[in-house]
């Protein structure tokens, strides 16, 4: 109902303004691929702003402080490097000779690690992964809140073990999953 513009009764404005900004955030996502606009930092900024309407004073803005990630085996790097973390990562991408789903996959795990702001790096980053599908032909996927356990386990075997293939597969069953239901509908 936010989506098309509705209030939540009783909800935080918190909540709506999320759903507004990741709303925003993906239509941007639609537009860059609709134009076929190479990705870049200024990209990655854009979204977190859309993302982050409810706190202006982080959006599009790299964190000035360190941040710990509840849970998780990896410990995101000190403010001081993001921004030339992030270059690289970019710089990466757009020479990796990988399959686009791995491709996109790995991107994923890397800017998590980084954690580049200090509020809405899942939701950018899931985004960005979605951006990637979507410029290679693929659907976006959602990332299901009952999956969490594994997805968040996808992070540890990437920095504990180095292996990105347990998110790869979960982005490949995911995308399994949406070719799927498009089949359904055309029968």
């Amino acid at each position: 109902m936010v989506l098309e513009g509705v209030t939540i009764d009783k909800k935080p404005l918190k909540d709506h303004l999320e759903a507004v900004g990741h709303r925003d955030a993906f239509l941007y996502v639609q537009d860059l691929v609709t134009n076929n606009t190479p990705f870049t930092e200024y990209i990655i900024k854009q979204i977190h702003t859309l993302v982050l309407m409810d706190r202006p004073e982080d959006r599009g803005i790299y964190r000035r402080i360190p941040v710990r990630i509840m849970g998780a085996f990896h410990e995101p790097p000190e403010p001081a490097l993001v921004p030339e973390l992030i270059e690289k990562l970019i710089v990466e991408f757009h020479s990796a000779r990988i399959h686009p789903i791995e491709s996109a996959a790995l991107f994923h795990l890397k800017f998590e690690g980084i954690h580049p702001f200090v509020d809405g790096n899942g939701r950018t980053g899931r985004l960005i992964l979605n951006l990637f599908l979507m410029q290679n032909g693929y659907p976006p996927v959602n990332v299901k809140f009952v999956d969490r356990k594994r997805y968040y386990e996808a992070f540890d075997s990437y920095y504990r073990d180095g292996s990105s293939v347990e998110m790869t597969e979960i982005i490949a069953e995911y995308l399994e999953e949406r070719f799927q239901g498009i089949l359904m509908y055309l029968e």
